[in-house]
């Protein structure tokens, strides 16, 4: 995780999303899950958030490709926790679905209030464990959220890693064939 600086709301974000949202929990100051479905106006502004965090995950700081339509805006303090931030773009974070659905609403380290330096790369492993000159209390804090986000296993970078390798493979494959066969 690397510090994110929190990006303005876009000039039509009331319009779009806190407006319709506040005249929604007006009505249900307390929704169920049932109750936020066709409410869920944050959704409006996911084109706008790809943009002003230039596609980066907050979470993980890997860029989401586009095509995959595998970003989301997690609500960093959850809806089920404080309703009325739901659709507050200071209470949105961009990130990969995946990392949004492993935090789900735990706690986890902030990535707009995060100080430089607090993750690090070991390079000997390279895995991402605290930063040695923290103190206790905020190495417990990196372990938890590396521990609730599951940044540390890289398990989506090796698959996804294992997939372009195969995919490289099958290409190569079909460029031999193509040179090895006869012409028509």
């Amino acid at each position: 995780m690397i510090p994110v600086d929190p990006q303005p709301e876009p000039t039509d974000f009331a319009h779009r999303v806190r407006e319709p949202g506040r005249e929604f929990l007006a009505v249900v100051s307390q929704p169920t899950t049932e109750q936020w479905q066709g409410k869920e106006y944050w959704q409006r502004v996911l084109p706008d958030m790809r943009i002003a965090y230039n596609g980066i995950c907050a979470y993980c700081a890997r860029w989401i490709p586009h095509s995959t339509g595998r970003h989301s805006i997690d609500h960093f303090i959850p809806k089920s926790v404080e309703s009325l931030l739901a659709y507050e773009w200071r209470n949105f974070r961009y990130v990969s679905a995946r990392f949004n659905s492993r935090k789900g609403t735990r706690s986890i380290l902030d990535p707009f209030l995060l100080n430089e330096g607090w993750f690090i790369l070991d390079f000997s492993t390279f895995l991402i464990k605290p930063n040695s000159i923290l103190s206790a209390d905020q190495k417990k804090s990196v372990w938890d959220t590396i521990s609730i986000t599951q940044i540390r296993e890289g398990k989506g970078l090796r698959r996804d890693k294992e997939k372009n390798n195969i995919k490289n493979r099958i290409n190569g494959s079909r460029k031999t064939l193509k040179r090895s066969s006869p012409a028509r």
